[in-house]
């Protein structure tokens, strides 16, 4: 199935800027070069293209909402300036399996400025002896490459859970010290019933001693 017409069946009768992740995995490119996307598709996040024999892509719109963009199993060997200057708030970025050989190539995404994961997985640039240490000093705003970061610690799928665990921990502990302040409200009504028990009783054995 060519571009254009997966493009329309995953529209489903909305209009592209109701679309926020497009998924196109596995048809077929126009002499490879991407087809019916363009800048109407103004709020989409996710754009996924894996294995649709793309050679280049120069012709990708402006997508100035993009986050994560999904290349992997093309023919890609360069050509990335314009992903720098049309997909500006690009965090995510997957490689994996295209032509790239050296790391010069790979240069123009200095100019995505937060771009946080980039995956080169079967690439032949990752064969070179210092890959993982020039990638990078190449891209310092890198958190991730290939999954690792520069102290090769695995990425994790659920950043931000231990805040939660804190967040649970304070409010067992605030609920801890409710109760221990419900228990001893308790424990000062009881003084006082039995307080009133006592001054009742005195005043019970009072009476009978005049008597």
């Amino acid at each position: 199935m060519d571009m254009k017409k997966r493009i329309h069946l995953e529209l489903r009768n909305r209009t592209p800027s109701d679309v926020q992740e497009l998924v196109l995995d596995n048809c077929r490119s126009n002499e490879g070069k991407m087809e019916g996307i363009t800048e109407e598709f103004e709020n989409l996040e996710l754009l996924s293209l894996i294995n649709v024999g793309l050679i280049n892509v120069s012709n990708i719109p402006k997508l100035g909402k993009l986050k994560k963009l999904e290349l992997s199993d093309n023919r890609i060997s360069g050509g990335l300036e314009v992903l720098a200057e049309r997909l500006v708030n690009l965090t995510h970025l997957n490689l994996s399996g295209n032509k790239f050989k050296d790391i010069s190539t790979l240069e123009p995404l200095k100019k995505l400025p937060i771009l946080k994961s980039l995956d080169l997985f079967n690439c032949e640039v990752t064969n070179l002896g210092d890959y993982r240490e020039s990638i990078f000093k190449l891209l310092p705003q890198l958190t991730y490459l290939d999954g690792y970061d520069i102290e090769d610690c695995e990425a994790s799928d659920s950043d931000g859970e231990g805040d939660g665990v804190e967040d649970e921990d304070d409010e067992e502990g605030e609920e801890g010290e409710s109760e221990e302040e419900e228990d001893e409200e308790d424990d000062e009504e009881v003084v006082a019933e039995e307080d009133d028990d006592s001054g009742e009783s005195g005043e019970v054995r009072t009476r009978m001693s005049y008597v």
